[in-house]
Formats: structure tokens, sequence, C-alpha cells
């Protein structure tokens, strides 16, 4: 009898317990930029998670000029998405994080593509950089999103601009 009660005890426990819940989060950095390693400021995007249907999510994403010259200066030039590896994303600006509905990471996913695989120079610093992707996946996540002029080569602050925007996100600004 006693085995029957805790077997029906552990049974109890199991259906309480339910699958791991899935979730999806999008997390919005910046990068100050460094002499040392030859990176200017930059942004992007990095999704951690899991699907609904168990598929594990680690990915990130940032757009990107694909040769940075002067070139860059005089309009347009090549694009490319940069994946970062994980050890440098450990040395930025983690400013906020929401959580995404799959239909909404496949959504960013899907955008992240779209400008991956635009033809020609797609690329502009003051019309087209990283600030713009990643204000297209924060508009996609549901944040409102601008561009101040004076804020389109200064990541960090402009994220920073974005968080006194939306302040439901409930993010400090990085100092």
């Amino acid at each position: 009898m006693r085995r029957f009660f805790a077997l029906l005890l552990g049974l109890w426990a199991l259906a309480l317990a339910g699958p791991a819940a899935a979730e999806v989060r999008v997390s919005f950095h910046s990068f100050n930029g460094s002499v040392v390693v030859g990176r200017y400021p930059h942004a992007f995007v990095v999704f951690e998670g899991t699907l609904a249907d168990g598929t594990p999510v680690n990915e990130n994403y940032g757009f990107t000029a694909r040769v940075a010259g002067p070139a860059v200066l005089r309009g347009p030039v090549e694009h490319e998405i940069m994946v970062e590896q994980p050890r440098y994303i450990r040395s930025t600006n983690r400013h906020f994080t929401l959580p995404v509905s799959d239909a909404t990471y496949r959504r960013m996913v899907a955008e992240m593509v779209r400008w991956r695989d635009a033809p020609g120079r797609y690329y502009d610093l003051d019309t087209r950089n990283c600030i713009h992707f990643v204000g297209r996946m924060a508009e996609l996540a549901g944040v409102r999103v601008d561009y101040p002029a004076n804020l389109l080569r200064r990541p960090k602050a402009w994220l920073n601009h974005i968080t006194r925007l939306n302040p439901q996100l409930g993010a400090r600004e990085i100092r």
C-alpha cells in the first residue's frame, strides 16, 4: 500500500510540473567601440531560449558594412549580417531583454534574412546602419522606435534613448 501511495504521489508531482516553459528572449546590445580591437561602435540583437517545439535558440545578428573603410563615409556600401562570438558578446552593453513569441521570433529572423540578402550596396552610415537594423528588430518586438539624427552613429546613446522612449521595459540606461 505504501508503494502504491508513493507511486501515486510521484505521478501527481510529475503532472503538476508539466513540460518546461518554452520562451525565446531577444536582447538589445551595444558596443562602445575600441581602438585596441579595431572595432567601431555597433548595435546588435541576441536571441536565446527555446521554441515551443523544443528547438533551442542561441543566435545573434548585427548589420554592418562588409568592409570598414573611407568608402562608408561617401555613401552606400556592400553590407553583411555579422554574427558575434560569445566572448565578444560578454564585453558589450545589454540594454534590455524581451520575451517574444515563436511567431515574432520567426518574423524577426525573416527580416534579418531580407537585410542580409538585399542586393547591391545596402549599408549606409546615415540611413541604413546597425542602429536601423536593431530598430527594426525592436519594432517587430513591439518597442517604440525613432531615429534622432544626432544619435545615428552612437549605438549606446541611441539604445539609451529607446529605453527612455519605452519606460514599460523597466530598463535602466547604460552609462
